[in-house]
C-alpha cells in the first residue's frame, strides 16, 4: 500500500477493491482486521482503527477491516453510524461479512487474520481459525493465537480501542507530525473512533471498575489529535456532549422487534454438544417485560429467540441507569434438559452468589424453578464490576462440567 496517508474514506476504498475484484488482482495472501462477532463499538471501530494504522505501519501490508456481522445488521447499532460520520465515512463505506463470503474464489488459505477484541475465531468465521497471526485482545486469554504471533497483546482494560491505540502509537504520531492541515483533519477524524470505543465502554472514563490507566492515556492522546484540527467549525468536541450522544443511541431500542435487541450485541459458544448464546441489552428487564406487555410475552419472546438460535442455554445481561445508578441484571434459562439444568444452578449457586452478588429480581417473575428440562431464574447483580466478559467464561466452565 502507498505510504502516503490517505484518509479513511480513501483507505476502506482500497481496501473493498482488494477483497471484491477479480482473483488475479487480489493480494496473496491477503490480510484481514476483525473484531469479535457480538460486533460492538469497541470491536467495529477497533478494526477499523487498527487495520487502517496497521496498513500505514512497514511493510505497509494492505490489511482489509471487516465488521463481525451481515451487512444488513448495521442497521441496529445507530452508535456505530454516528461513529463513523466523526470519520467522514459512512455504513456504506465499510466491509462486512457479507462481502466477504461473496468474494470471488477466496480461498482460506490465501488469507490472514489479524483479531481484535477477541483471540479465538468463532461462529461463520471458525474456518479461517489456522490462518490466525495475530491478536490485540482484553479478555481471557483462550491459547489459541501462537505464542511468537505480531503482534499478541492481551491485556486487561476497560476498552480494547485503548491498546489498539497503544499499539499503533508510534505510526500515529508519525503521521501527525507532517503537520499539514490535511493530515490533522484526517488524525481528527480517526481520533473520533478510539475516542467513541472508550468513552462507551469506561462509561466516559467514570466507571472505576474497568478505567484504567491505558484508557486514560488513550483518550489523552485521541483528544489531542481533535484539539490540533481546527476546521471542525460549529461540530467541535465536546467529551460529556458526544459521549452522551452515543449512550442515547445505543440505548434507544424502542424501534426495535425483541429478536433485534437479542442479536443487537450477541455472541455464542459451542462447549462441546451444548451451545450457549449470550445478549446484552441496554435496558432493564422492566424496561423489556413492558414493551412485551408482560411476563409471560417477554418469555414467549425470549423462547423463540433460543429456540431460533438452537441454544441449550440462554442468557440476557441487561444495563440500564436508572436515577443516575448504573445497574445490572442477569437472567440464565436452560432449555434443553436436566444434565443443562444442573450446570445452570450450579453456576448460579456458586459463581452467581459468590462472585456476582445475585439476588431475586422483582419476586421471582421471570423464574421457572420446578423444571426437571427447563429451569430459568433472572436476577439482580449487585456486583456490576462484572459484565460478559466475566460471566460468560463461568457460564461456559459450567457447561464443560456437563461435558466432562
Amino acid at each position: 500500500m502507498s505510504t502516503k496517508q490517505k484518509t479513511l474514506k480513501a483507505f476502506l476504498a482500497t481496501a473493498r477493491a482488494a477483497l471484491t475484484g477479480p482473483p488475479s488482482k487480489r493480494p496473496v495472501p491477503l490480510h484481514f482486521v476483525v473484531g469479535n462477532e457480538s460486533a460492538d463499538l469497541d470491536s467495529l471501530c477497533s478494526a477499523l482503527f487498527l487495520a487502517y494504522f496497521w496498513s500505514h505501519t512497514p511493510p505497509h501490508t494492505l490489511h482489509v477491516p471487516l465488521c463481525h456481522l451481515p451487512r444488513e445488521d448495521l442497521a441496529l447499532r445507530p452508535e456505530f453510524s454516528e461513529a463513523l460520520r466523526r470519520a467522514a465515512v459512512t455504513p456504506d463505506d465499510v466491509l462486512t461479512l457479507s462481502e466477504l463470503f461473496k468474494a470471488d474464489g477466496l480461498k482460506a488459505e490465501d488469507t490472514r487474520w489479524l483479531l481484535v477484541d477477541h483471540n479465538v475465531l468463532t461462529g461463520e468465521l471458525e474456518k479461517y481459525g489456522k490462518q490466525v497471526v495475530g491478536c490485540v485482545d482484553h479478555h481471557d486469554d483462550e491459547g489459541k493465537v501462537p505464542e511468537d504471533a505480531e503482534p499478541r497483546v492481551i491485556q486487561k482494560t476497560g476498552s480494547c480501542m485503548s491498546l489498539v491505540v497503544e499499539e499503533c502509537r508510534g505510526t500515529w504520531n508519525s503521521l501527525a507530525e507532517e503537520g499539514k492541515e490535511e493530515a490533522l483533519q484526517i488524525n481528527a477524524q480517526l481520533a473520533y473512533l478510539a475516542l467513541a470505543s472508550i468513552l462507551i465502554d469506561t462509561a466516559n472514563l467514570g466507571n472505576k471498575n474497568k478505567t484504567t490507566t491505558h484508557d486514560e492515556q488513550a483518550v489523552e492522546l485521541a483528544e489531542s489529535r481533535v484539539s490540533a484540527d481546527t476546521s471542525a467549525g460549529e461540530d467541535t468536541y465536546d467529551r460529556k456532549k458526544f459521549y452522551d450522544g452515543l449512550s442515547a443511541l445505543k440505548e434507544d431500542v424502542s424501534g426495535m422487534s425483541f429478536r433485534d435487541i437479542f442479536r443487537k450485541d450477541y455472541k455464542e459458544w459451542d462447549e462441546g454438544s451444548l451451545k450457549l448464546g449470550t445478549s446484552s441489552v441496554p435496558q432493564s428487564f422492566a424496561y423489556l417485560v413492558r414493551k412485551a406487555g408482560d411476563e409471560a410475552a417477554f418469555v414467549r419472546e425470549l423462547g423463540k429467540w433460543g429456540e431460533e438460535k438452537g441454544l441449550d442455554l440462554v442468557a440476557i445481561l441487561t444495563t440500564s441507569k436508572e436515577s443516575g445508578e448504573f445497574k445490572r441484571e442477569l437472567l440464565v434459562w436452560a432449555r434443553t434438559g436436566p444434565e443443562v439444568v444442573k450446570a445452570a444452578k450450579k453456576f448460579s449457586e456458586s459463581d452467581g452468589r459468590d462472585k456476582l452478588g445475585l439476588g431475586t429480581w422483582a419476586d421471582g417473575k421471570l423464574d421457572l424453578e420446578d423444571g426437571k428440562k427447563e429451569w430459568r431464574k433472572c436476577w439482580t447483580q449487585e456486583r456490576i464490576e462484572n459484565s460478559r466478559k466475566q460471566i460468560a467464561p463461568m457460564l461456559r466452565d459450567a457447561l464443560k462440567g456437563v461435558n466432562a
